[in-house]
C-alpha cells in the first residue's frame, strides 16, 4: 500500500484512539503520532515517505565521503612521505570518494537514517529517556532490514507500543502507547489486505497473512486504496459521533 493511504489510515486510526478509547484525552499532536507511527514499519524500505523525511541528511553524508576522501587526498599529498603509507593514504582516499560518488538514493538514505537514528539514541542518553534512545535504535537498525520482514511483525509492532508506554510514563502525556501502538498496527493491517501480505509471526512461521484485494501501484490497486480510506473515515467518524451523543 502506497505511504499516503498508510498515512491516511494512520490518522483516521488515531482519530478512533482518540474519540473511542476510555480517558485519552482529544489530541491534534496524539493524531498526528498515530500518523508518524502508522508509516514507521516502511523505514526497512529506503523510498517510504518517511524513509524520505527521516533521511533529509543523506546528500550531506554522500558528500561527507566525498569530501574526506578529497581532504585525506590532500594530507596523503603534503604530509606523507613517499613510501607505504603514502601509497595506502591515496588508497583510502580514492577508496571513500568512489564510495561517496557511488551513493545514490536508497544507500545514502540508509547511512542518513543511520546517522539520524544514533543521533537520537546519545540525545536519549543525555536527557536520560529510554525511549528515545530506544527510538533512535529503532530508526537506526530498520533500514538494514528486508523490507515487510521484523518491522512488519506483531513483535515489532509491541516494541514500537512499549516505547510509547515508556515515552507517556516521562513525558506524562496519557494515551501516547494508544495512538503509537494503534497506529503502527493499522499499517500493518492495511498491508495484509495487498497480494503480498504480512509475515505477522515471522519468525515463528513464515506464514504470509493476507486478504489479496489490492495490487499496490496498479491504477485499480489505487482506486481502491482510496476507496478503503474514505470508506474506513465514514466509519470511524459516525462511530466517534455516535459515542458522543450518549
Amino acid at each position: 500500500m502506497r505511504g499516503s493511504s498508510h498515512l491516511a489510515i494512520g490518522l483516521i486510526t488515531g482519530v478512533a484512539v482518540a474519540g473511542l478509547v476510555p480517558h485519552v484525552p482529544f489530541s491534534v499532536a496524539g493524531i498526528a503520532l498515530a500518523g508518524f507511527s502508522s508509516l514507521a514499519p516502511d523505514l526497512d524500505h529506503p523510498n517510504s515517505r518517511l524513509s524520505k523525511r527521516l533521511g533529509f541528511v543523506q546528500q550531506y553524508v554522500r558528500w561527507a565521503f566525498v569530501l574526506a576522501g578529497a581532504a585525506l587526498a590532500v594530507y596523503t599529498h603534503f604530509l606523507l612521505p613517499l613510501g607505504p603509507d603514502r601509497r595506502m593514504g591515496f588508497t583510502a582516499a580514492l577508496a571513500f570518494g568512489l564510495l561517496g560518488a557511488a551513493m545514490q538514493g536508497g544507500s545514502a538514505r540508509r547511512l542518513a537514517l543511520l546517522f539520524t537514528g544514533l543521533c537520537t539514541v546519545v540525545a536519549g542518553f543525555y536527557t536520560e529517556f529510554l525511549w528515545l534512545s530506544m527510538l533512535g535504535a529503532f530508526i537506526a537498525v530498520a533500514p538494514f532490514t528486508s523490507h515487510r520482514s521484523w518491522t512488519h511483525t506483531i513483535w515489532a509492532a509491541g516494541l514500537w507500543t512499549y516505547i510509547g508506554h515508556l515515552a507517556n510514563y516521562t513525558l506524562g502525556w496519557h494515551g501516547v502507547a494508544w495512538f503509537a501502538g494503534a497506529g503502527y498496527v493499522s499499517h500493518l493491517v492495511a498491508d495484509s489486505l495487498t497480494k503480498a501480505g504480512v509475515k505477522w509471526l515471522m519468525p515463528l512461521t513464515d506464514i504470509c497473512f493476507r486478504v489479496p484485494l489490492i495490487r499496490t501501484g496498479s491504477a485499480s490497486g489505487n482506486a481502491l486504496e482510496v476507496a478503503i480510506c474514505l470508506g474506513y473515515a465514514a466509519l470511524v467518524l459516525s462511530i466517534v459521533v455516535g459515542n458522543m451523543s450518549f
